[in-house]
């Protein structure tokens, strides 16, 4: 974990949901600016203070933040670095998105761009970046070119996690670096690291 007087960056353990660190944080004074899903393990940062909530939650939301995730992937990879476009439409009562290839009604553009580290034959180590961070974006978007995330129940292959028992998403926010003005200028080029890794268990 990291602190300062306007910042704190936690390092999330998966199965612990993003509301609930928040609310164990709340005597330290933790304001949200951004969540992980309940099973994506690392990085998540709070603002300490109204001043650094706004420019944290602008940084976020200019995207003057890079989110690195660190996954497991199924399937062979036909290339390995790839930037992929498509069109994300949430339904809020199923806790579910589709995505498209073409933009639809509903559907906002989404970005997501990987590369792979490891081959291990039918899973891969890939690292992640996120552009657009909305809901599910990940697990989705590896799903919809067919390389799911390993452990998803969602959007994953269900025979393939049941075959290499994996119960819960391989998926870490590995990264966060920081490009940052204002009352957060010090905070610019500086990159913090989880100590998670996207590791098949054994």
């Amino acid at each position: 974990m990291y602190a300062d007087e306007n910042v704190l960056i936690a390092d999330k353990f998966s199965g612990v949901q993003s509301e609930a660190l928040f609310f164990a944080l709340q005597e330290r004074g933790a304001r949200p600016v951004h969540r992980l899903d309940r099973n994506t393990a690392g990085l998540i940062a709070f603002a300490l203070n109204e001043e650094a909530e706004r420019e944290l939650a602008d940084a976020f939301r200019r995207r003057d933040v890079d989110k690195i995730y660190e996954a497991i992937c199924f399937h062979p990879f036909q290339k390995e670095r790839g930037e992929l476009i498509a069109y994300l439409k949430k339904d809020e009562k199923a806790s579910h998105v589709t995505l498209f290839s073409k933009p639809v009604a509903g559907a906002g553009r989404i970005r997501t761009d990987y590369e792979v580290r490891e081959n291990y034959g039918e899973y891969s180590l890939v690292n992640i970046t996120l552009h657009s961070g909305k809901t599910h974006q990940i697990r989705a978007h590896m799903a919809f070119i067919g390389h799911p995330v390993a452990g998803d129940e969602k959007y994953g292959d269900r025979a393939l996690n049941a075959k290499y028992h994996v119960k819960r998403q391989l998926l870490v926010a590995k990264k966060l670096c920081f490009h940052t003005g204002g009352a957060l200028t010090y905070l610019s080029g500086k990159e913090f690291e989880s100590s998670f890794s996207a590791r098949m268990p054994h």
